[in-house]
């Protein structure tokens, strides 16, 4: 194996934290403290490359794997990759991790004290979209999401030193909402990669095949059974909303983005009649500004 090279390591650095900019929430705003943002960027690190290998998205050339120790000619195999990527997990928490967005890690999680089981989380669930990609029900979704959603928010409260038994409560259901509102935006997209995040037991309750799915446009069967999911993601949204009135200053800030811009994207798919097949409906600066706005004055 080579040596590295400062260009091997910029690389795929970049290329992973340069996506912040196109996430649907700010990563790390402004506002937040330096020493928030820093560690929210850490965390972001992580949870985009973890992505990045489930779903393929890896910057080109290889280094990725390099920095794993994976072959070159097991570069494409992602469960070899999230193996992998687990392995240099662990190394975080107690020895010296290879890849350098796992060693951009290391400080975050020693000054926060943060434990392995939200990182694993996100690692198996993208260990699981190899392996399973329908849902027979919306339990099954819901088990999914704690593995895809709820460990976000629970390191965003590690993070600010805010995380109680009630608050984590509540953001797992504010990140739920906001996971299954990423699946009805993205359903087309989704369905590129031969994954189905609708439940099987609501596409037969709404009469709609997976050949609905692969439409220009949704029909009336698709659209009703969008409106049902968002309507459940929406009460999700409301459930958790107290979150952001049990916290302060810019902590509070920060989660009304987060509970407004759901809110806010759930608008959207409401304003395309929930046809959410052409692309994924996106919330307005303004709408998402009213949303966050009314979430700040409680009157979410």
């Amino acid at each position: 194996m080579r040596p590295e090279s400062p260009d091997d390591t910029a690389s795929p650095v970049s290329a992973t934290l340069d996506k912040a900019a196109e996430e649907n929430f700010p990563v790390a705003p402004f506002f937040l403290p330096r020493a928030w943002r820093d560690d929210l960027m850490a965390v972001y690190g992580f949870a985009r490359l973890v992505d990045d290998i489930g779903d393929g998205d890896l910057a080109p050339g290889g280094a990725d794997a390099r920095f794993l120790g994976v072959s070159p000619d097991r570069a494409h195999d992602r469960l070899a990759m999230l193996d992998a990527f687990e392995a240099d997990l662990r190394k975080v928490f107690d020895g010296a991790p290879r890849h350098p967005l796992l060693k951009a890690l290391q400080p975050t999680v020693r000054r926060r004290s943060l434990t392995p089981e939200p990182f694993l989380g996100l690692i198996a669930a993208n260990r699981q979209d190899q392996l399973v990609t329908r849902y027979e029900t919306y339990d099954d979704l819901l088990a999914y999401c704690e593995l895809s959603a709820n460990p976000v928010g629970r390191l965003v409260l590690a993070i600010t030193g805010t995380a109680t038994p009630e608050r984590i409560r509540l953001s797992d259901a504010v990140c739920t909402a906001l996971q299954i509102v990423e699946h009805l935006q993205d359903v087309a997209e989704d369905l590129d990669r031969d994954r189905i995040y609708l439940p099987a037991e609501d596409l037969k309750k709404f009469h709609v095949d997976e050949s609905d799915l692969a439409a220009p446009t949704a029909g009336a069967s698709v659209r009703a059974l969008v409106a049902y999911e968002a309507e459940r993601a929406l009460k999700l949204l409301n459930e958790g909303t107290p979150l952001v009135g049990s916290v302060h200053g810019r902590l509070k800030l920060l989660l009304a983005g987060f509970v407004g811009g759901g809110k806010a994207a759930v608008h959207a798919i409401t304003a395309v009649s929930y046809d959410v097949l052409p692309g994924p409906p996106k919330p307005t600066k303004a709408r998402l500004l009213r949303e966050v706005g009314a979430t700040l004055r409680g009157e979410g």
